[in-house]
């Protein structure tokens, strides 16, 4: 690890090299005191994060694809804000709408690299197309997309065979369900300002009951609000993309999100040059 950003540190913008520094200082700081108190699993949590930190620095050495300076801090900034402060700090518990702004973040990164995927995938091709703006922006839009919808599938997947909690629960105080219909109809039974709700479980051969205030929602609320944040962070970077597409000296700054190609990004140096 040491030696890969040793090699190619000096190729990175000194402001993306900051803040990876600055980062994996903390991280370190937050191994060390997760040691400390015996957390493996924190421990390796660290060990994960400094990994995916070299993420950037991959793509640009061996896919030759030039990550702008905004998307590599953001990248950076997201894999510590979902790793170090969501899962060992516990910010997923603490503030309420950690996890839909991070899921909004991911909506709006992966557009913009669905956006960018044609491009670089067509500079490998013999014969260049030409794509409209609109179907350009859909790709995008739908490869963010089904990059959320992948993701709630590894949650659930995990929850289910691993026991955890990564589809966070919620509390809900009214449900709507056909289930609850005493003649076995279509027809949904509406229970509202559900007050409490007792589980009884069988604990090695005791009957012992839990009570919680409303009713458990295993879930659901959870996977759909992350896909509906998705969507809205998908689609403002869509619509920001066509409108760069259509217009790319007003919304230049949609550049700062799109990766290149190396190639590509020698070729603008060129004609700034002989300008």
């Amino acid at each position: 690890m040491h030696k890969f950003i040793k090699q190619n540190i000096e190729e990175f913008d000194k402001k993306t090299i900051a803040v990876y520094l600055t980062l994996r200082l903390l991280v370190f700081i937050v191994m060390i005191i997760q040691i400390l108190h015996g957390n493996w699993e924190a421990v390796f949590l660290c060990f994960l994060t400094l990994v995916l930190f070299l993420i950037p620095f991959f793509i640009d050495k061996k896919w030759n694809i030039d990550l702008p300076t905004p998307l590599e801090i953001v990248i950076l900034l997201f894999i510590f804000a979902a790793e170090i402060l969501g899962e060992i700090q516990n910010f997923y518990g603490i503030f309420p709408y950690w996890d839909l702004l991070l899921h909004t973040l991911n909506g709006f990164l992966c557009a913009a690299i669905g956006f960018s995927l044609i491009d670089i995938l067509n500079e490998h091709k013999k014969k260049h197309f030409r794509l409209s703006p609109f179907y350009l922006t859909l790709v995008a839009f739908c490869f963010s997309m089904t990059i959320g919808v992948l993701w709630e599938f590894f949650e659930y997947g995990v929850d289910k065979i691993m026991r955890y909690d990564m589809q966070k629960d919620q509390i809900v105080e009214n449900i709507s369900s056909v289930l609850l219909n005493p003649e076995g109809e279509n027809i949904p039974v509406d229970i509202d300002h559900i007050e409490n709700t007792t589980i009884y479980y069988n604990d090695k051969g005791t009957i012992k009951e839990y009570t919680i205030d409303g009713y458990l929602d295993i879930g659901l609320n959870d996977t759909m609000e992350d896909l509906f944040v998705n969507f809205v962070g998908a689609m403002t970077f869509s619509i920001f993309g066509y409108l760069y597409v259509k217009n790319r000296e007003k919304y230049k700054l949609v550049e700062g999100f799109i990766p290149t190609s190396k190639r590509k990004k020698e070729e603008k140096r060129k004609v700034k040059k002989t300008k």
